[in-house]
């Protein structure tokens, strides 16, 4: 039996550095005669598009990850399903209570075969603890944890799961012919890279930081320095690129705090996510925001940083 797609018809107020998160679980045999122990786990409501039975898929023999389980219809598309306890190199029993979560982020519907799933949490970024002492053997997917008091839910990174499946795509870089210094705030160091190494190609100098809070602090810090040397604080930072959802602040209160800066106020912040929507593109502007960027997108922030820098987009 299908459940009902995932609505909680909670609006969030724009730049309280909060989300709403779907609890799961996925049940790993640790010990053999043992009973499977549930490891807890979440990703961003926004995400989901619906919860629906296992399909009892076998891998096929020729397939791209080990993870990948093959196709299923669901309404008038076919999705790949993947077995998240084989990426996340868990030994979950497979049983016919198992579900999967329909997943539609970075313009592709995915569906994630997973033991079950616990409810739905509404938190704050400064809830989510940044995972510097996480084990595990995929920790780049691992953007947080929350403690709910008897457990701790890992908050996922599905994008740097789906990187290992998707190509990507060749676009012929811009180059800025003047040397920018440009700050960014990413969580994921898989994104991360990718956005130094565009960055630093196209003749940029990258700041990087790993969340809305260090690059708050960073920029504060930037600020500081120029209004002690009398200086310009487009000396020292020309732009701001920030992820969306990133732990301890999103990137909608990091584009909050700098638009509400007499001093910050002049850079242009460009934010992106693997979602979106409508719905997040209003919460964007309505923080200052002065573009907002899909992450399969990723690739044309460069010629994107360098309008907005001099003036050349609206």
């Amino acid at each position: 039996m299908s459940k009902n797609a995932i609505d909680t018809g909670i609006l969030l107020e724009t730049g309280t550095n909060e989300l709403e998160i779907l609890e799961f679980y996925i049940n790993e045999i640790r010990k053999e005669g043992q009973e499977p122990v549930p490891n807890y786990f979440g990703i961003n409501v926004a995400k989901v598009m619906q919860v629906i039975e296992t399909p009892n898929l076998e891998p096929p023999e020729s397939a791209p990850h080990p993870s990948f389980m093959g196709t299923i219809p669901l309404r008038d598309l076919i999705l790949p399903v993947l077995d998240l306890s084989v990426w996340l190199e868990l030994d979950m029993p497979k049983t016919e209570r198992d579900i999967v979560i329909v997943t539609e982020f970075s313009k592709s519907v995915t569906g994630f075969l997973v033991s079950g799933v616990t409810e739905i949490h509404r938190v704050g970024w400064g809830e989510v603890i940044p995972p510097s002492h996480i084990i595990s053997s995929n920790t780049d997917a691992i953007i947080g944890l929350i403690d709910k008091g008897d457990r701790f839910v890992q908050l996922l990174d599905l994008e740097t799961i789906l990187t290992q499946f998707e190509p990507d795509s060749e676009t012929e870089m811009a180059i800025a012919d003047t040397t920018y210094n440009v700050l960014v705030a990413d969580d994921s160091a898989t994104i991360r890279a990718m956005i130094q190494q565009n960055l630093t190609d196209a003749n940029f100098n990258p700041i990087i930081t790993t969340n809305g809070d260090e690059a708050l602090r960073k920029i504060m810090a930037l600020k500081a320095t120029a209004e002690s040397e009398a200086k310009d604080i487009t000396e020292y930072v020309n732009l701001v690129i920030s992820d969306i959802e990133m732990p301890l602040m999103d990137g909608f209160s990091l584009t909050k705090n700098i638009k509400e800066d007499p001093i910050l106020k002049k850079l242009p912040v460009i934010l992106y996510s693997s979602i979106i929507t409508k719905e997040l593109r209003h919460k964007g502007e309505s923080v200052g925001a002065d573009l907002q960027v899909s992450k399969p997108d990723l690739n044309t922030i460069p010629q994107l940083a360098i309008d907005l820098i001099q003036g050349g987009a609206g």
